[in-house]
């Protein structure tokens, strides 16, 4: 009975606290509303269900009844729309998270990611899907994860978007004017959202989880301002101002360059969270002096990307020195090692940093980028070679970086398949869908004549993590052997002056 479906979803939301008993027939009013219900009835709670079922029992309902099309689109809009009326306005949650974070700032951010997964704009049942293991390495424990949580799309929905006039409102899915925003077919529903303020760099930012989060607390951090992202001297102070704010945070940024920049360019963000990536704990390898930083430590790291990792407790000081090897690194060039700074006016280099705290010490990496293209290859020369498209062909934005391979949704009835292949022998090589995996699991095949049933699936995701490797490899502008390390050799000693 819908009564007690309506019911349900306002017993949830008193027992997380979103609202009030007190608000249960103003609440009550507005979902009636929403599904089009004219008439109220005895009304019991029902046990067992996930706050996801539970909207789509209510969506179910109202596709039954034409409140909605049936189409994955609508369904999700309309969901989104139900918890909006559960969530409390933006000034309610801000003084929550401000009352919080006078505690302390874990205890602001532990409040604030269980009230975002409680209105479910936070979607931890369906990131529970996702698919994650490790695979270790000489590089440390690099993260896989198959990404099953972001929905696909309808057909009836792309459809009918084509016929859709694109919206100039909000400017963007970063823009704080999602904030409660309704919905379209080309723009997601955001009436649960409620950012938080925070001040970085003197100007006015706001906090949020990402949805489909891909590691613990992921969280972004976004300019007010619709301006494009921008590496330049600014950012590292930006960057110090945030882990200031959030010290128990790493907080990074996506390089602001085409191919080399896997987000939204358009848009100046950070993205961070609670999460130790493989990266940082990657050790130093040379260390070395910066001229004019005395007080400044700086190392190159034993890392598959070329990465200088600088720390001290100056944040000043600290964000001249990542500055200094910005600046150095943006018009650098190396022939021998296929670096250019540009080529027809076209920059080329630029820098992803990511930084976090150590107690009093702040600290900063600097992965070096280049996205230079050729005509063999059109993606990029420091870019996953075709080989390896087959497992990622994908852009390496900052979470990958860090060693964190994000993997698309078609590898997990892929990998089953692959599974069967490979214990059946089977030839796969005009395969519609696994042709593409043919010569590599061939040679998976033949370096592992132990394969069974038991460990089948466990010999695949290891070779997929090995590939992840040599992404991150293929990503580094200095590569691991004797020439590249020399040449990173040359650019270090043109930042120790």
């Amino acid at each position: 009975m819908i009564t007690d479906l309506i019911q349900t979803l306002i017993e949830y939301g008193i027992e997380k606290e979103l609202i009030y008993r007190e608000d249960e027939i103003y609440i009550r009013n507005r979902l009636m509303q929403a599904l089009k219900v004219e008439a109220w009835g005895s009304a019991e709670k029902l046990d067992g269900l996930t706050i996801d079922e539970l909207l789509g029992k209510l969506a179910d309902y109202a596709c039954e009844h034409g409140v909605i099309e049936d189409s994955g689109a609508y369904r999700d809009i309309f969901g989104t729309e139900l918890m909006g009326i559960l969530t409390p306005a933006p000034h309610e949650v801000n003084a929550k998270f401000a009352e919080e974070y006078r505690k302390s700032p874990e205890c602001a951010t532990g409040w604030y990611y269980r009230f975002s997964a409680d209105t479910n704009y936070y979607r931890a049942g369906v990131i529970s899907r996702d698919i994650r293991w490790k695979y270790d390495c000489e590089y440390g424990s690099l993260d896989i994860t198959i990404n099953r949580s972001k929905p696909e799309k309808d057909p009836r929905d792309i459809a009918a978007a084509r016929n859709m006039k694109k919206a100039a409102y909000p400017a963007c899915q970063l823009c704080l004017e999602n904030t409660g925003f309704h919905g379209t077919l080309t723009h997601p529903a955001r009436q649960n959202l409620r950012p938080v303020p925070m001040k970085v760099g003197g100007g006015d930012w706001s906090f949020q989880y990402s949805p489909y989060g891909y590691y613990n607390e992921h969280c972004i951090v976004f300019n007010n301002e619709h301006i494009p992202m921008k590496i330049d001297a600014s950012v590292f102070g930006k960057l110090f101002d945030i882990i200031e704010t959030l010290p128990h945070y790493f907080v990074g940024s996506n390089a602001d360059l085409p191919i080399v920049g896997g987000s939204i360019l358009s848009h100046e963000h950070f993205q961070g969270g609670r999460y130790t990536f493989a990266m940082e704990k990657a050790p130093a390898e040379t260390q070395f002096d910066l001229s004019g930083f005395p007080d400044i430590k700086a190392c190159t790291v034993k890392w598959p990307m070329s990465v200088i990792r600088l720390n001290g407790t100056d944040k000043a000081q600290l964000s001249a020195a990542c500055d200094k090897i910005l600046r150095l690194w943006r018009g650098y060039s190396d022939e021998s090692a296929g670096i250019f700074a540009e080529t027809d006016g076209t920059p080329h280099n630029t820098i992803t940093p990511i930084a976090r705290r150590h107690g009093d010490v702040f600290e900063c990496d600097l992965v070096l980028r280049n996205n230079i293209t050729s005509e063999d290859r059109p993606l990029g020369i420091f870019h996953p070679n075709p080989s390896l498209h087959h497992i990622k062909k994908e852009n390496i934005g900052l979470i990958e970086v860090m060693g964190l391979a994000v993997l698309p949704a078609r590898l997990a009835p892929e990998l089953e398949l692959l599974e069967k292949a490979m214990l059946e022998g089977t030839d796969i090589s005009a395969d519609e869908k696994l042709g593409c995996h043919s010569e590599w699991l061939k040679d998976v095949i033949s370096r592992h004549p132990e394969a069974n049933a038991d460990n089948a699936d466990a010999i695949l995701k290891k070779e997929i993590g090995a590939v992840f490797e040599q992404v991150l490899l293929d990503a580094g502008v200095y590569k691991r052997d004797e020439k590249g390390q020399a040449a990173f050799m040359r650019f270090v000693e043109a930042a120790r002056k």
